[in-house]
């Protein structure tokens, strides 16, 4: 099993290495500009700054994976609904390391008064729904045609856990 433990400045190059093929080559996520060190440290310092986690999971000394949350809108109507960001690499899916993560998330979320998670999956990734899924996330809406990458429009199903 992993250790999820918070993020380090020293797991910022497994963060970019996890993170750059996914941006690069998949639907996974709609962003098509890769991060770069001070990218990350910027994402990471902003979401800490507001009170939220970063986690990775640590298997064998080695980062597998990380995920984090934030508001899910700006506004203070929505101070309480956060949306979450888990990414594994290649070689961590399948073995309970994102259902670790996502738990870390969710506990630190309703710890820090989160009511609901929200989830934002591409309607391209089976996996990434049929996790949620199993996490018990609710498909509560479809944006058609909603995200654009590689010369194609992409769906996005919004999926919601009550915390």
């Amino acid at each position: 099993m992993p250790t999820i433990r918070p993020v380090a400045p020293d797991d910022y190059p497994a963060i970019q290495a996890i993170w750059t093929p996914i941006i690069r080559d998949t639907t996974v996520t709609f962003a098509s500009a890769e991060k770069s060190l001070e990218d990350i440290a910027g994402y990471v310092a902003d979401r800490q700054a507001r009170g939220r986690a970063f986690f990775v999971a640590e298997v064998a000394g080695a980062v597998a994976g990380f995920a984090s949350y934030d508001q899910f809108r700006g506004g203070n109507g929505y101070v309480h609904a956060m949306e979450h960001t888990v990414i594994l690499g290649p070689a961590a899916r399948g073995q309970g390391i994102g259902r670790a993560l996502m738990q870390a998330v969710e506990d630190h979320a309703r710890d820090a008064g989160a009511h609901t998670m929200v989830a934002g999956v591409s309607g391209e990734n089976a996996a990434g729904i049929a996790f949620h899924t199993a996490m018990g996330y609710e498909t509560c809406g479809r944006m058609p045609q909603s995200g654009r990458k590689f010369g194609r429009w992409l769906d996005l199903v919004l999926m919601q856990k009550i915390l």
